[in-house]
């Protein structure tokens, strides 16, 4: 919200995030130094996974069990350190966690079907990560393997939740590329997503969840498609489901939870109330939003 209206109420909340990010990356560094409290987190987050019976649950938990340094490399690692690179900050064992990331075979788990059917946003996400703190651009690959994973004739094969994800994927490339609402993409870096949303619009205003279709018409805005019918009917189903009393969007079991409906209510409020894309902040901008840094951050 902070890049949508660049209110400085919001300070708060950013070093907040400053310090959590901290919190976790120290974490994070005793973890990889002690192999039974790293062993015993990657097993709490696979049995969180493996107790859900809903597909999501199910097949995140069959693909990442082959792949569970997923977890603390990719899942972990590399949001924190994108996140403090937002901010113009790293940590101070900034070096050793960039070892790290290039022990990683990045190249294989952006080619991994498997992995894109349990995980596209957030691969989605990573590619774009590790472009910006300089680790390697995997974007092209990725796409494209978001692509053969999803090949648009073999829609009528997917099931509700494979479309939403193989949507969230495409959400988050243009999300991504953006800088998370921080400048405009161009629509001819992306022709075949913008082509995509326009020819499915109604298939996706029927079976997609409300996050899901509110990113779409965002995806628009970011490019400057304001005048898009496809926008337009997006818009108009937003605003619908807004409830009027509680001014809230409801999840779609018609749960009003402010903790679990935060995003999905954000995503709304950005689409119906669009300014602009703003970047920051950081500390180089915003040096008054970054005093007292936790110890082991720095500005990079």
């Amino acid at each position: 919200m902070y890049r949508q209206t660049l209110d400085p109420k919001y300070t708060t909340t950013i070093r907040a995030d400053v310090a959590d990010m901290s919190l976790r990356l120290d974490k994070l560094y005793h973890q990889m130094h002690n192999k039974a409290e790293l062993d015993g987190y990657v097993e709490d987050r696979l049995a969180s996974y493996k107790k859900g019976k809903d597909e999501r649950s199910v097949r995140r938990f069959e693909a990442t069990q082959k792949h569970p340094e997923y977890f603390y490399i990719a899942l972990d690692l590399l949001h924190h350190m994108a996140r403090l690179d937002d901010y113009g900050l790293k940590h101070q064992h900034d070096a050793y966690f960039r070892k790290l990331l290039r022990g990683y075979d990045f190249k294989a788990l952006f080619s991994n079907k498997t992995m894109t059917e349990a995980w596209a946003a957030q691969l989605a996400n990573q590619a774009y990560w590790l472009k910006q703190i300089g680790e390697g651009d995997y974007t092209d690959l990725f796409v494209e393997t978001l692509k053969k994973t999803y090949p648009d004739r073999k829609d009528y094969l997917l099931s509700q939740q494979q479309f939403g994800n193989k949507l969230y994927g495409m959400t988050h490339v243009i999300i991504a590329d953006s800088g998370y609402y921080q400048h405009n993409v161009k629509e001819s870096d992306h022709p075949w997503i913008y082509t995509y949303f326009r020819d499915n619009i109604d298939d996706i205003l029927a079976y997609a969840k409300e996050d899901i279709i509110a990113e779409i018409g965002l995806s628009f805005k970011l490019a400057g498609l304001y005048d898009e019918p496809a926008l337009k009917k997006i818009e108009k189903r937003i605003y619908s489901s807004v409830d009027q009393d509680k001014e809230m969007v409801p999840s779609d079991t018609g749960s009003f939870s402010f903790s679990w409906g935060e995003h999905r209510n954000v995503l709304a409020i950005m689409l119906l109330n669009w300014q602009k894309p703003n970047g920051g902040p950081d500390i180089q901008q915003n040096p008054t939003m970054f005093e007292d840094l936790p110890q082991s951050l720095t500005a990079k």
